[in-house]
């Protein structure tokens, strides 16, 4: 019996299982293994995969979902991959299909790289803003940041969760409440009893990712990287939206360096929803 052609072979859920085989698809398109990125994925959102018959995955994506369960608000796309040796054959475009007849009228975003840009706006996605990839040894400044932040408590989360609504526009419940065990920190600001902002710092390879990022301007989330960069040895990586222009300033001021560009990208809203001027970088652009 001959072997089905990639493009005819089913598309199905992937579950936490699947978690080597994504790995192992990422490592294969050059992408770090980023294994314990995927982990988080795959739990707070659905993974879609092509089985290879001779093993592993042909190709593979995840979608988050934020808002109702039964009538989502957004629905953010990411790790969209392709095995190499299926390249180019239209498999990134039919499981791209599948993935938008699945969520229906649900508004989606996703981060583009410049090569999958052209595929997305086929589909109908317009870009609406950019976001800029740094990464570095941040080098700290001799001036302390004059804005005090802490390490989170379990009793931050009720207040971290009401702010991240008030930013994002959209209630990210299930993938927040995750934050802790998936983070090596977990840092807040506040004033007059009231957060302000916070950040995390997470394992990824062998960096640390700065995400998300939410602030109510940007000293507050200058003082939250610093913050997180005293605790760590590893290089910062983070994805800044580009309006921030003096956030992005001070990163590079302080060791990091833009290495990439990504379009943000959205289908059925024009613009992401909340407040973008708080909104300093997300918690991965796989997730929105």
């Amino acid at each position: 019996m001959s072997t089905p052609s990639p493009t005819a072979l089913p598309i199905r859920r992937l579950t936490r299982n699947d978690l080597l085989a994504c790995a192992d698809l990422s490592e294969n398109r050059g992408w770090p293994r980023e294994e314990h990125k995927w982990g988080l994925l795959l739990t707070a959102g659905q993974g879609y995969g092509i089985d290879d018959p001779e093993g592993g995955l042909v190709a593979a994506c995840v979608v988050t979902e934020y808002g109702p369960q039964e009538r989502p608000d957004l629905a953010a796309i990411g790790m969209v991959l392709v095995a190499e040796r299926h390249a180019r054959q239209g498999i990134g475009r039919r499981l791209m299909r599948h993935v938008l007849a699945a969520q229906g009228t649900t508004p989606l975003t996703l981060h583009a790289t410049p090569n999958g840009r052209p595929l997305y706006e086929e589909l109908g996605f317009k870009a609406t803003g950019r976001a800029e990839m740094l990464v570095g040894h941040f080098v700290p400044a001799r001036q302390r940041p004059t804005v005090a932040t802490r390490a989170a408590t379990a009793d931050d989360l009720a207040g971290i969760l009401r702010l991240d609504g008030e930013v994002f526009g959209v209630d990210r419940t299930h993938l927040l409440t995750r934050l802790p065990a998936f983070a090596d920190q977990l840092r807040v600001a506040e004033a007059d009893g009231r957060l302000t902002g916070y950040a995390a710092a997470w394992p990824n390879m062998d960096t640390h990712v700065v995400g998300p990022l939410v602030a109510h301007d940007t000293e507050t989330a200058k003082a939250l990287v610093a913050s997180l960069a005293e605790h760590t040895d590893r290089p910062l990586r983070t994805d800044v939206d580009v309006r921030h222009e003096e956030l992005l300033a001070w990163l590079k001021e302080r060791g990091l360096a833009g290495v990439a560009f990504n379009s943000v990208m959205t289908s059925g809203i024009p613009a992401l929803p909340g407040d973008w001027t708080r909104r300093f970088a997300p918690l991965t652009v796989a997730a929105g």
